[in-house]
């Protein structure tokens, strides 16, 4: 079951416009302190920069919405960021973008362009993906019906050999009974179940 949308990874990107650095980091958080632990570690490294701006959205249902325009013009960095997350519907996301101003005014709509422009692109790099709750589970089974198992359409996270194959699967909760009836009919019944737990998994 699909509970909300966010990132794979961190990632960082830079783009110059108009003699502007606009270096952009995005990052995954799960509460406003481990943002703030994060903002606060990239105004130590940027110290010299014009601006650092950050944006966060954090919530299953993107409850908490919260940037600051950082010294420039109110409005045309931060929530032009917020919107870009809002946008790709991804939640429980910091980006922070360090602006080291070049001589050239950008005027209003320039500053919103140039920080949702690198909003954008961090967050392409980054790469979006669903958080889901699944059941994990680890079938173990003969040698021989490993190939008829990797032919059916069920997630398999890893594989472990020993005397017998450790087949560690990824499936939704409403289709676990059926799951286990596909897998019994491939193998004859000839495997077991080892282990079964509701987790939280990014895929």
């Amino acid at each position: 079951m699909k509970l909300y949308s966010t990132i794979s990874q961190r990632a960082e990107v830079e783009q110059t416009i108009e003699k502007s650095r606009f270096i952009a980091h995005i990052m995954p958080v799960e509460s406003k302190e481990e943002a703030d632990i994060e903002i606060a570690k990239i105004r130590k490294k940027y110290w010299d920069a014009t601006h650092n701006v950050p944006a966060l959205v954090l919530g299953d249902k993107m409850q908490v919405k919260w940037a600051s325009d950082d010294g420039e013009p109110s409005g045309t960095s931060g929530v032009p960021m917020l919107n870009v997350l809002a946008s790709e519907g991804v939640t429980n996301v910091l980006v922070v973008v360090t602006r080291y101003f070049g001589g050239v005014k950008l005027g209003t709509g320039g500053l919103a362009r140039a920080y949702s422009s690198s909003a954008k692109l961090a967050l392409e790099k980054a790469g979006v993906c669903d958080v889901k709750e699944v059941i994990e589970f680890t079938y173990r089974t003969e040698y021989s019906y490993l190939a008829k198992i990797q032919n059916l359409d069920i997630v398999i996270d890893s594989i472990d050999y020993d005397d017998m194959v450790n087949i560690h699967m990824l499936v939704d909760p409403e289709n676990y009974q059926q799951t286990l009836d596909a897998l019994s009919n491939v193998t004859s019944g000839k495997g077991t179940v080892l282990k079964a737990e509701k987790v939280i998994k990014k895929y």
